[in-house]
């Protein structure tokens, strides 16, 4: 690809918040040899996973029962795995620990500005040519002023609460608590209360089972319905880590779409009925999915009771859309989500940042003649977005440097208009609010740096660890086996992924002698063979399959696309 404009010397890198994406990207910073000064509002590292028993200062936290619903190995710093006796899933708690000793060892948190406000980022006179960037913040009532060469803005997707009241006819009579999810912290205070929780994302789902535990009923209003996945797969293994690898992607992308949609609603009814559960997804509404181990035993068990949506609110009660009333309700809780705001820009900027159309791979804003500003974790993934915004943060580093280039931005600019003006027109649907497949999107960041793995080349020099790369679960150590950024304990994480996610399960183990010769023995016997017939399959049927799969989906809807 070719830049536009002659390369700026960039050096000093403005790191906007200290959580999960801006720790990842100071160090990316300090591997490119950049010079990165991260300004945090709060005193403490961690964003909205470091727990407060208040938001008395406006930020997002977690609420404290929060479990991780991505196992360990799959949502780590691709060179710096969790330890083995760490559980798959943590509490928050154990996670900020985490990102605390990743700080440490890295050395990150001298870079850290804390309790201080960004308040503006505009560009310098000469941004055509410099590439700059005007910094005002404060700290304690204290204005300073400074000048960067780029800026990282890494705070997240959960700015602002989206408390959408004028869709609620009557909520302003209604006598009860209302409150957002991002005021909910522990489930004392709600006993013996009739709780209706509004949407059914992981926030409304978590807050609905655990305050099934004290409340006197727990309603749960949805509109679209949802799949409900738990925590564990086949054999009590990590779902995660049983899900997203790069054999079952490859044969993902082999299907069309409306094979693949139908295999995975057979899949997920296997567990239990969707639809006999009131969780069912409307027809014509987009498919998503929560992470919910104890959502349908409480459904079950009658603690939870799903609804329709709401269609009126009283004084007391609520009336739903299915012509159902539920009376004497307490307490309101809006899961509703959160919008996206970037309130540091001016305009047009500002307005520019918020339409992820105009985001070029989800990172760099389209209209700017310098690529020296990037927005790290603005998007969602099908998995955990850490190693995403990591790879976004090595990306834009090293674009800053020239490192890597990127298309003209007058390119940028027309081919993102044009998808929006074919979206007004309804000529394709607008994919780019939805979760992006997970290996397809790392696999493109890295290949943009150069360490998007080789598998078929893995498979001739190395075949142990092609099996694992490529059979086994996509883990974030894949992209530091080569290229820039390369790490030499890239590959024994891999072949040690299993060691460190079964630990701490062992804590009472059973010795069984008769036990039957393991799959490991097997492998060792058959894996090469086996391995080198794949290659040769896989390397033949690729543009075959790639083939058959556009030949099927252009007859089957010929007017979806992805967003990029």
């Amino acid at each position: 690809m070719k830049e536009a404009t002659e390369h700026t010397m960039v050096k000093r890198v403005a790191v906007i918040g200290a959580g999960v994406s801006g720790l990842s990207s100071i160090k990316c910073c300090l591997d490119e040899d950049l010079e990165p000064t991260c300004f945090e509002r709060s005193n403490d590292i961690g964003g909205l996973w470091k727990y407060t028993e208040t938001s008395t200062d406006g930020m997002t936290r977690v609420y404290k029962s929060l479990v991780t619903n991505v196992s360990k190995e799959m949502s780590c710093y691709s060179d710096f795995p969790f330890q083995e006796d760490y559980p798959n899933y943590m509490n928050q708690g154990k996670f900020w620990q985490y990102l605390q000793e990743f700080a440490e060892h890295f050395d990150l948190l001298k870079y850290i500005q804390f309790k201080t406000t960004v308040c503006s980022v505009t560009k310098c006179p000469d941004f055509s040519i410099s590439g700059q960037w005007d910094v005002i913040t404060e700290t304690e009532g204290r204005q300073d002023r400074a000048v960067f060469d780029a800026v990282m803005v890494c705070t997240g997707h959960f700015l602002n609460p989206r408390l959408p009241l004028e869709s609620f006819p009557g909520i302003n009579k209604f006598k009860g608590h209302v409150l957002h999810s991002q005021e909910y912290k522990i489930p004392e205070g709600f006993q013996d209360k009739r709780v209706l929780v509004i949407g059914l994302g992981n926030t409304g789902g978590d807050i609905a089972v655990e305050l099934s535990r004290t409340a006197a009923q727990v309603l749960l209003s949805t509109r679209t319905g949802t799949w409900v996945t738990g925590r564990s797969s086949h054999g009590g293994y990590p779902f995660s880590m049983m899900a997203i690898r790069r054999s079952h992607n490859f044969i993902k992308q082999m299907l069309p779409s409306c094979v693949l949609k139908w295999i995975q609603e057979r899949q997920m009814n296997k567990i239990f009925n969707h639809e006999n559960y009131g969780l069912s997804i409307i027809k014509g509404k987009k498919s998503k999915k929560i992470v919910n181990d104890e959502l349908p035993t409480c459904i079950l068990c009658g603690t939870v009771t799903m609804k329709t949506s709401v269609k009126e609110f009283t004084e007391t009660s609520a009336l739903f859309e299915d012509g159902t009333m539920e009376e004497n309700i307490d307490v309101v809780i809006f899961a509703t989500g959160y919008t996206f705001s970037f309130p540091f820009f001016e305009e047009p900027l500002k307005s520019l940042c918020t339409k992820k159309i105009f985001l070029y791979k989800k990172v760099f804003p389209s209209n700017l003649e310098k690529a020296t500003l990037a927005i790290i974790g603005f998007f969602g993934l099908q998995g955990s977005i850490l190693p995403g915004t990591e790879l976004q943060a090595r990306w834009a580093t090293r674009v800053f440097k020239g490192l890597c280039k990127l298309p003209p931005s007058q390119k940028l600019m027309a081919d993102a208009t044009k998808v929006e003006e074919l979206i007004k027109r309804n000529l394709i649907i607008d994919t780019s609010e939805d979760k992006l497949n997970y290996i397809s999107y790392l696999d493109d960041l890295a290949a943009c740096i150069g360490s998007k793995p080789n598998v078929p080349l893995l498979f001739l020099k190395d075949p142990r660890l092609a099996w694992e790369v490529f059979f086994g679960p996509c883990t974030p150590y894949q992209y530091r086996l080569m290229g820039p950024g390369k790490w030499n304990g890239a590959r024994n994480a891999i072949l040690t992924q299993w060691d460190r996610a079964l630990k701490p399960l062992k804590t009472r183990v059973v010795h069984d002698s008769s036990k039957p010769a393991s799959i490991s023995h097997y492998l060792k016997v058959w894996g090469t063979p086996v391995l080198l017939a794949s290659l040769l399959l896989l390397c033949k049927s690729s543009l075959c399959c790639k083939l058959l799969r556009d030949k099927l989906q252009d007859r089957i809807s010929p007017y979806q696309i992805n967003i990029w």
